[in-house]
């Protein structure tokens, strides 16, 4: 087949609507804004602010701190946050005993953020990891994970975080029917009006390196006897993709008013699928080693920085997320102001 000379074809000229910023910001087909951005971060029991060293930039805040973090997020447009514990080594043990402690870190953070800056939501991850010795998301028995006496325990770790004014309860633990036991919790608690943002397709994951140092977990595979040294009994393979779908159904139906794919730049195709699918509010997580990976080559010259974390943002939006948590919302949030 000859290919006429473009000559012979005067209106396919795409480059037309590139050639100046204010037509490709008219005919910009995908739209980043604050709103999009629930802002990821990692509290601790100390004073001040507690530089995490695999992630340049971020720090653990103290709940002093969380509070002055609400309201920057407030000024900045950023809806909501996402919090995570870092406790005490000491204070773990083989069961995440503390997970559910009404005096905790957590608890204390909810109520002072909420107390500064009560228009800003506040969403809490349900799992034991970072209150058990062994790492894991469950309660371990002869080198299994118990899926039943685990829900137990998140039952009991998402009613404190509600009753301390938690917005969003954030089950990441993958464990069979939390969504449906963690509604029902609810709502025989009288906190019907707490939202659940399910991590329904959670992946067996490389990229959760920087995390599990944020938030001082235990080692994998050591430690307790019979600590499995992977979480791929209950965490998604990272080759399948229909099964994700599966699991997102199973929390919609069990009560879950959004959704989450988890990391998120190597599964935008999940993100995509799931949206097209089910039409839920649907999220994904720029995890901790996305946030490593930008950072590190930004220090190193390879990247331009401001540009890297915008346009890594904006590829879960054209993949069709209502939101992406991120440690760099506040930063990508002044960018998007400028």
């Amino acid at each position: 087949m000859t290919i006429a000379p473009l000559a012979a074809y005067p209106a396919l000229r795409l480059r037309r609507l590139r050639q100046a910023d204010w037509i490709r910001r008219l005919v910009r087909e995908s739209v980043l804004t604050p709103a999009d951005l629930i802002w990821s971060m990692v509290v601790h029991e100390g004073e001040g602010e507690v530089p995490v060293a695999s992630m340049p930039g971020v720090s653990r805040l103290s709940v002093k701190e969380a509070a002055k973090a609400a309201v920057e997020a407030r000024k900045l447009g950023i809806p909501a946050i996402a919090i995570f514990p870092h406790i005490d080594g000491a204070k773990k043990d083989a069961s995440g005993l503390m997970a559910h402690d009404p005096n905790g870190v957590i608890a204390n953070a909810i109520k002072a953020m909420k107390d500064a800056a009560p228009e800003v939501g506040i969403m809490c991850d349900v799992a034991l990891d970072p209150f058990t010795d062994h790492g894991h998301d469950g309660v371990i028995e002869n080198g299994k994970i118990l899926n039943d006496p685990t829900i137990e325990r998140l039952i009991q770790q998402g009613l404190m975080q509600a009753q301390a004014g938690c917005d969003i309860l954030a089950p990441s633990d993958m464990m069979d029917g939390r969504c449906g036991a963690l509604r029902q919790a609810l709502e025989g608690a009288g906190l019907q009006d707490v939202m659940i943002m399910s991590y329904a397709a959670k992946y067996a994951s490389a990229f959760y390196g920087p995390y599990r140092d944020a938030i001082g977990s235990g080692k994998l595979g050591t430690g307790s006897v019979g600590n499995p040294g992977d979480k791929k009994t209950y965490q998604m393979d990272s080759a399948n993709s229909d099964e994700a779908l599966r699991e997102v159904a199973l929390d919609i139906a069990e009560g879950a008013d959004m959704v989450m794919v988890k990391p998120g730049m190597p599964y935008l195709d999940i993100v995509s699928r799931v949206v097209e699918a089910f039409a839920m509010p649907t999220f994904a997580f720029q995890v901790s080693g996305e946030y490593a990976m930008i950072m590190a080559a930004a220090q190193n010259g390879w990247i331009d920085e401001e540009r890297a974390i915008l346009e890594s943002l904006g590829g879960f939006k054209r993949a069709g997320a209502a939101g992406v948590i991120t440690y760099f919302a506040p930063r990508a949030a002044r960018l998007l102001g400028a």
